[in-house]
Formats: C-alpha cells, sequence, structure tokens
C-alpha cells in the first residue's frame, strides 16, 4: 500500500512539474505572513500539533485528489469540496484528469502507516504548496476533513493575490478519538422534528466528529416510526405530541433516509424503542399491550412512569418481535436501545421477565442490546450495553458483569437541564447545567465507573418543553460542542480557559448554520448577529 501511494504521490509532482513548465503562466509566488498553526478554531482539540509558521493557499487553483481504490475516500474528498464551496465560494475540482499548473492540491490518502492505529486515527501534513491527509479509513479521513474545514479562515486575505485566497496555516496534526462511542440523542417522540430538521442536527454533529445520533422514536406521547405489521401505532399513536398538536412520524422511506444521510457522515444511528414503560402512544393504539390495568388514552402531558406493556402475554412478544424486526431490517447499524427506564408500575420480577425476552429479541436480529441503567438489574451479560443516566449502583452492577457503559449522567450531560434560573426552556430536576459545568468534568472518573468499561459518552436531549428545532438548538449548543471535546479529546488536552476562547470562535460557523444557539455570558462571542435570543428580541 505505500509504495502505490509513494508511486501516486511522485507521479502527481512529476505531472505538476511538467505542467507547470510547459504553460506560459509562472509559478504563483505568495509571500505569507507567519501563520501559526494552533487550536485556537479547533474543537475538538487535536492530539497533537506541531506547527511550522507557514501558509498553504486555498484558491481558485485548488483541487482534491483521493485514493482511487478505498472505499469512500472519492466521497470524503467530494464532501470537503462541497464544504469549502459552501464557505468560501470556491469551485475546488476533486480528481481531475490533470493536477493543475499551479500549487495548491489537498491529497486524502489512505495510509497503513500512521503513528496511530484507530479506525478513525488520522495525521495531516501541511506545507506551502500541498495538504495531506493520511487516515487508514474512511472514517478518519471524514473527521480529518472536519479538522481542515476549521483551519479555513472565515474571510480571504485581500493582500496575497489579486484573488482571493484563504491562508491555511502549515504544520503537522496526529489525532484520534479518546472514546469509540460519541453521540447525543435527539427525543423525537415528546415532540416531533422532520427530516430536514434531523438532517441539520446531523450536520452540526459532524463538524464535531460525533459518530452517533440516537434516535428516541417512542414513549407516552408519541410513536413516531411506521411499523408496516401494526399500522396503528403511527396512525393513532403517532397523532399527538407533548401540548396537543399534531404530532408526526417517520415512514419507513423517510428513516432510511435520515439513516443513509448519517451514513454520508459517518453517524450511526441507533434507534430506540422504550419499554415496558413509556408505552401509552402504543398501548392507545393496541389495547392488548396494556399492562397498568388502566383504560389507555393518547397522552399529551410530560409525567412518566404510569404505563407498562403486559409483561406476561406471549402477544406482546410477538408485537415486539415485529417491530425489532422491522426496524433492524432499516438500521445498518450494530446497536439497537431497548429502553428500560422508569418503569415503576412494572413489578421488578415482571420487570427482569420482560428485558430478559426482549434483549434475546434483539440478539435474534444480530443487535447489541443498549438499554437505560435500569437494564443492570436484568439477567443480562456483558453482551448488553447500560446507559448510565441516573444510578450509581445501576451502573455499578454493570460493571461486576463486565458490560460496556455510555456515559451520560444527567446531572452533568443531559441537554434538556436549564443552564441557569434565567433559561426559557429546559428542566432542571437533575441541576442546573451551565456551559462551564457542562465541559468541566472528567468522563473517564465520574463516579468511579472505571475507565476499561467505558464505551464512550451521550449528550442526551428530552423534548418535553420544546416545541421546534431553534429551541432544541438553544438547548444543544453550544453544550453538544463541550461534550464533542469531552468524547473525542484526551483528559490532559482539556482545560476551560483554553476551550472558552475556541468556543467563542464558533460563533460565525453557528451563524453561517442559521443555530439558534444559547449565548452563555462565560463566553466573549465572535459573533455579530442571530443568536437565539437577539432574534426572539425582535
Amino acid at each position: 500500500m505505500k509504495s502505490v501511494l509513494i508511486k501516486l504521490f511522485l507521479t502527481c509532482c512529476l505531472t505538476t512539474t511538467i505542467i507547470s513548465c510547459t504553460q506560459e503562466k509562472k509559478k504563483r509566488v505568495l509571500n505569507f505572513p507567519d501563520t501559526n498553526l494552533a487550536a485556537e478554531n479547533l474543537i475538538p482539540k487535536p492530539l497533537q500539533m506541531i506547527p511550522t509558521n507557514g501558509g498553504f493557499a486555498l484558491d481558485k487553483f485548488t483541487a482534491i485528489y483521493t485514493s482511487q481504490n478505498a472505499t469512500g475516500y472519492e466521497e470524503v474528498g467530494q464532501f470537503l469540496a462541497k464544504k469549502i464551496k459552501a464557505k468560501t465560494d470556491l469551485d475546488v475540482q476533486v480528481n481531475v484528469d490533470e493536477i493543475p499548473g499551479r500549487e495548491g492540491v489537498i491529497y486524502i490518502n489512505q495510509s497503513d502507516s500512521l503513528e496511530l492505529e484507530t479506525p478513525e486515527a488520522y495525521q495531516i501534513y501541511i506545507t506551502s504548496d500541498s495538504v495531506i491527509l493520511n487516515s487508514n479509513s474512511a472514517a478518519g479521513a471524514f473527521r480529518g476533513i472536519q479538522t481542515l474545514r476549521q483551519l479555513i479562515p472565515e474571510v480571504s486575505s485581500d493582500t496575497l493575490a489579486e484573488y482571493p485566497v484563504w491562508t491555511i496555516p502549515t504544520g503537522k496534526i496526529v489525532d484520534s478519538p479518546n472514546f469509540e462511542y460519541r453521540g447525543s440523542m435527539l427525543d423525537v417522540a415528546r415532540h416531533f422534528f422532520s427530516v430536514e430538521e434531523v438532517k441539520k442536527y446531523i450536520d452540526i454533529l459532524a463538524y464535531y466528529k460525533y459518530n452517533v445520533l440516537h434516535l428516541h422514536l417512542t414513549d407516552d406521547q408519541g410513536w413516531r416510526i411506521e411499523i408496516k405489521s401494526w399500522p396503528k401505532l403511527t396512525e393513532v399513536g403517532g397523532s399527538t405530541e407533548v401540548g396537543g398538536e399534531s404530532g408526526g412520524f417517520y415512514t419507513q422511506e423517510e428513516y432510511k433516509e435520515i439513516v443513509a444521510y448519517a451514513a454520508e457522515h459517518h453517524i450511526t444511528i441507533v434507534p430506540e424503542v422504550d419499554m415496558p414503560g413509556h408505552t401509552n402512544a402504543a398501548s392507545v393504539s393496541y389495547p392488548f399491550l396494556n399492562g397498568n390495568g388502566k383504560t389507555p388514552k393518547l397522552y399529551e402531558g410530560t409525567h412518566v412512569g404510569f404505563s407498562t406493556f403486559d409483561t406476561r402475554k406471549d402477544t406482546v412478544y410477538a408485537f415486539i418481535n415485529d417491530v425489532v424486526r422491522e426496524i433492524t431490517e432499516l438500521s445498518p447499524g450494530p446497536y439497537f436501545h431497548v429502553g428500560g427506564d422508569e418503569s415503576h408500575v412494572t413489578k421488578k420480577k415482571d420487570y427482569i421477565y420482560f428485558m430478559d425476552k426482549v434483549v434475546d429479541i434483539v440478539k435474534q436480529y444480530n443487535k447489541i442490546p443498549i438499554g437505560w441503567d435500569e437494564l443492570a438489574t436484568a439477567n443480562v451479560d456483558s453482551t448488553s450495553i447500560a446507559q448510565y443516566w441516573g444510578s450509581k449502583e445501576n451502573a455499578e452492577i454493570a460493571v461486576k458483569k463486565g458490560m460496556k457503559i455510555i456515559m451520560s449522567p444527567a446531572k452533568k450531560a443531559y441537554l434538556d437541564m436549564e443552564y441557569d434560573t434565567e433559561s426559557k426552556f429546559g428542566l432542571h430536576w437533575a441541576a442546573y447545567i451551565p456551559t462551564d459545568s457542562a465541559y468541566v468534568w472528567s468522563p473517564e472518573a465520574y463516579d468511579g465507573i472505571p475507565l476499561e468499561n467505558i464505551l464512550g459518552v451521550e449528550a442526551p436531549l428530552w423534548s418535553e418543553t420544546i416545541s421546534d428545532i431553534s429551541e432544541a438548538e438553544y438547548l444543544a449548543f453550544p453544550r453538544a460542542i463541550g461534550y464533542s471535546e469531552l468524547s473525542w479529546s484526551t483528559e490532559e488536552n482539556r482545560n476551560w480557559e483554553n476551550y472558552k476562547v475556541r468556543l467563542a470562535n464558533q460563533a460565525p460557523y453557528l451563524e453561517r448554520m442559521n443555530v439558534q444557539y444559547y449565548p452563555s455570558p462565560l463566553i466573549d462571542w465572535k459573533k455579530s448577529k442571530n443568536t437565539f435570543e437577539e432574534i426572539k428580541k425582535d
């Protein structure tokens, strides 16, 4: 592999030389001022950066070349070109027949000679005439181009040439994720979000190197995914949401569209069907499922813990088998989330019986079961994953069983918690979580959970108090940006004083994406307009 890449690189250089010599125009000479490769615009912070105090010119002569026989690499190059166009209006060509006769080539290569061997690791070498991004997988290349995107200045230079030039600082970057699982959850059950709104959320998560979006698809207030064998789930259970609005659901084709869009961004969709509690929407659609002894009715409130499936009916498990089968057929990722939280009216022995059977059903479809930390109290083993949200005791049970744990402690990682007493949306039953508190904690050491048991970090966004995507963005950002660094960067590379400067520099990107983020007063935002609160004032 290395010899092929070297031959390709030398051929490219030779071609560049020949074309340059045969053209009338001389090779460009740009006198860059000293440009320091620094992390001031980068989140999450890379593992290692070595500056060389020069500049690479991103301009109308720049082209992108990718490994040709490596799966996914050309798509990564096309993605980068599209994002460069959106930011700079430059039309950067990808894998054109001839390298331009002027300097300025971005190479995206598959390489088996990285200093780091993890699947998402990447290295970037930036010189005055080339950018070489090496990775051993397309996912690693995709993470690397997010770093390149953040290195592109917001404005071009008007002094280097007679045409616009965006100067990328030179140097070397070596980077690799701290955790393999880096996720956020979006609750589309309490309030429904459209396909386009979910895609926008994916766009932002990808920019900050997330690799998982967990969709909370069902709850008491709504069932949000079409199940062809049980059509009333969406006809009835999908007809409302918190507050009495009309709700909604994803057809299977729409869900596949979300899954495919996420895959283009190297993000895995984790579908969740919450059970045996949080099941009123299912039971009102098919009353035989109900196990709480009351006649189910459509529910538009926010209380939890009152619903349960009947855990002793074989027909309930036939229903669950159909649901899991249809959703897993649409979900190529390795995980299926079975919920399992706050099932307060389910007797303990019935809860254990139920979760054991559901976990077995999920495994029959070759998926890894994930459940909220209560799952650890059932008869599950190390092949299931516990998501720690509220109970240290449950997490400790999971550790004793050798289970992997996703860190989502509500006191630190819940995106629906209010920032402070003046927050417009959110709850505070777990804690107030201002921007600094969201960042200043260590998932590696939280509540004594051993590092070897931690699969990663997930920041859930529950939607009881929000009604549209702008309100969701207000709660998610900027805190979700900090969680990206807690998931990706090593603990020794994280520092609040350094981070808050880098966070301030994210304002232009958030504005360009029309993200209605909360302008935390703790941050000296480099903004111009369009924060959520300013729009609301208008």
